[in-house]
């Protein structure tokens, strides 16, 4: 009989702490290490674009990470943007945990399915209460809340209009400015 070996974060963190995965661009999901597919310009430019506004919208309030690991009970993924509590010295000894976490984006371009269901799975299992996906060949965000039984329970698909944070009802974004790429 064969089985699949489920590595812990801890394991996941030794593993980086001695360079085993120097050369790996991946990630850790539900104890798998998953190879993250390669960034390309496009993704570049729409996930710091995507992380201006944001730092924009949520200045003073928030922090938004771009690209860094979070860690998971299970899982050490690194979302694309992460708005994360203030001040960014709390995490000077360890990666933002989930009641760390406000909301989490990801901007697929090649990853679409990968990001709608096997990373959504393990934010909405450990409680982070919001979730965003942008699909960037759709020109639409799917917005993912409503926390039941581990999983969101609510997922609206949007090309405009404008989404206010479960966290930050005064804070309006227009999601043409995250899904919208000038020509």
């Amino acid at each position: 009989m064969r089985t699949l070996t489920k590595w812990s974060v801890a394991d996941y963190q030794h593993m980086r702490d001695f360079g085993i995965l120097d050369h790996r661009r991946c990630e850790l999901i539900n104890g798998e290490i998953w190879d993250m597919t390669p960034e390309g310009e496009f993704h570049r430019f729409v996930n710091h674009r995507g992380v201006n506004y944001l730092r924009e919208m949520v200045k003073g309030k928030a922090e938004v990470f771009e690209a860094h690991p979070i860690t998971l009970a299970e899982s050490e993924p690194e979302p694309d943007i992460a708005i994360v509590h203030r001040p960014d010295t709390r995490y000077l000894q360890h990666h933002p945990y989930p009641e760390d976490i406000y909301w989490l984006v990801e901007v697929a371009d090649t990853t679409l399915a990968y990001d709608l269901d096997t990373k959504r799975k393990p934010y909405g299992e450990v409680g982070i209460a919001e979730y965003w996906v942008i699909d960037v060949a759709g020109k639409q965000m799917t917005v993912f809340r409503d926390l039941r039984n581990g999983d969101y329970a609510m997922q609206n698909t949007l090309s405009d209009g404008i989404v206010y944070p479960v966290d930050f009802p005064d804070v309006s974004v227009e999601v043409r400015q995250l899904v919208s790429i000038p020509e």
